[in-house]
């Protein structure tokens, strides 16, 4: 089967190369940027290859897709420790938590909140009504930590109130949503006792973005067709089946691919303005319904050989904007050049907001003041670098499920076509889920028909996903 796969992130160039390796089909990919990896890209900076924020490899990563990668990467893939840190009510507690770090650096009336909220919990009625973000964090954690932690946090990262938010973004985004599996994972970090989630990571020497470009380079050489800088403008459906695409490229020529089958990963609410014929008025009245939040990221050039120890710092206050800061050289264990860093600060916000237009230097100097004003000693700042990125998180407002079922339903029911990834299917997905998705959408394939019934096994496997943090 001839395949036009929109999108060339990790989920996009995962099922290029799947197709061409287990030949089952040719592929045309199609990616509106001159790079591979969406937003788990990567970029060379003043020396340096920095990613779009924090990215890791997780180690809950599907053993047969980890094994590709490291085929992919071979030495270039490093094993790394988690050496994060939060910062909670004016102090620095180790993340991954660690039972000592906990003793020694909590602050003693958060600690005290959520002992006694653990014993209301123990005691105390189950609220009733709808279910929302809020109500499940708080039933399950209590007040303290929600209030210190994850409302404010939530509120930087979606833009909402969490009462705002559906339930399904606690279950699905919050993987210690309860007392008992925060315990757990805490224990877990002592010798002798059985760990919970993982204490590390997998990571690129070169960036978190190698991993999408050593997928899209091994399809190429596999014969793959890969269309850089070539945005889609439109799908048709053909007449004899099969779907027409069409892109404007980089210079403004224009391509067309016919095709067999389609893979889309674009966001689903973009996959449905795309079409032609126009959906049904009720599908594009639910694509408006979709919201995502973007992302300025900005990258400050330190006149330093690090900036820190830690790999990632994380901000749940409402004291600063920003929510992680993250340094490249602490994830890669690369040392050149000796005498610069680069960190990467994270500005949840939308197109609408203030800061999205805001120049470059006025950017730096707002990330470099809420740092020295958090008592981090910031070097000089020898150069700023802004991206912004418009579609980042899937935002879980109440009431989302109606507006999504509706496109989903649509979606499904379209011939020769699928659609899956973080945002063809509006889920909160690290990388390796991305693959995964790649994966068993290739999987379903086979003698020119897509088998709809094990695909639909795989979407309920794919519902099961929480996120790493």
């Amino acid at each position: 089967m001839k395949v036009a796969i929109l999108g060339g992130g990790p989920a996009g160039v995962g099922a290029a190369h799947r197709l061409r390796v287990t030949g089952r089909g040719e592929a045309d990919v199609f990616e509106a940027n001159d790079y591979v990896g969406g937003n788990a890209a990567s970029f060379e900076l003043e020396g340096q290859f920095v990613d779009f924020g924090s990215h890791r490899l997780h180690p809950a990563c599907d053993p047969k897709i980890l094994s590709d990668i490291e085929g992919l990467l071979g030495s270039e893939l490093l094993r790394r420790p988690r050496h994060g840190r939060i910062r909670l009510r004016g102090k620095w507690i180790h993340f991954p938590l660690k039972p000592v770090d906990l003793l020694l650096r909590l602050d003693p009336g958060f600690a005290t909140g959520a002992m006694l909220d653990t014993v209301r919990k123990r005691f105390g009625r189950r609220g009733s009504g709808e279910e929302t973000f809020a109500t499940v964090l708080r039933a399950q954690l209590g007040e303290t930590i929600c209030r210190d932690f994850y409302f404010p946090y939530a509120r930087k990262l979606w833009g909402l109130e969490p009462e705002q938010l559906s339930a399904t973004q606690a279950y699905r985004r919050v993987a210690a949503n309860s007392i008992p599996k925060l315990i757990r994972k805490v224990l877990g970090q002592l010798p002798g006792v059985k760990p919970v989630g993982f204490s590390h990571f997998f990571y690129p020497k070169e960036g978190f973005g190698s991993i999408s470009r050593r997928y899209a380079d091994a399809a190429v050489e596999a014969g793959a067709r890969l269309h850089l800088g070539h945005r889609v403008r439109r799908v048709t459906p053909a007449a004899d089946g099969g779907w027409i695409v069409e892109a404007d490229g980089p210079t403004g020529e224009e391509r067309r691919v016919e095709a067999d089958f389609m893979f889309s990963t674009l966001p689903i609410s973009v996959l449905a303005r795309l079409m032609d014929p126009a959906p049904e008025p009720t599908v594009l009245e639910a694509a408006g319904g979709l919201t995502y939040r973007s992302m300025v990221l900005i990258y400050l050039t330190l006149a330093s050989n690090r900036f820190t120890e830690f790999d990632a710092h994380y901000f749940p206050g409402a004291e600063v904007p920003i929510t992680r800061l993250s340094e490249t050289k602490n994830y890669s264990l690369v040392d050149e050049p000796g005498e610069r860093t680069t960190v990467c600060a994270e500005l949840p916000c939308s197109p609408e907001d203030t800061v999205w237009g805001m120049s470059d230097e006025d950017l730096g100097t707002l990330v470099a003041d809420n740092l020295r004003s958090l008592g981090l000693d910031v070097p000089e700042v020898a150069g700023v670098h802004v991206r912004r990125i418009r579609y980042v998180y899937p935002v879980y407002a109440t009431g989302y499920e109606r507006h999504f079922d509706v496109l989903d339903r649509w979606a499904s029911e379209l011939p020769d076509m699928v659609s899956f990834g973080r945002q063809g299917l509006f889920a909160h997905d690290n990388t390796h889920h991305a693959l995964a998705m790649s994966y068993a959408a290739v999987g379903c394939l086979g003698d020119g028909e897509f088998d709809r019934q094990r695909w639909a096994a795989h979407r309920r496997e794919f519902e099961s996903h929480v996120v790493e943090d």
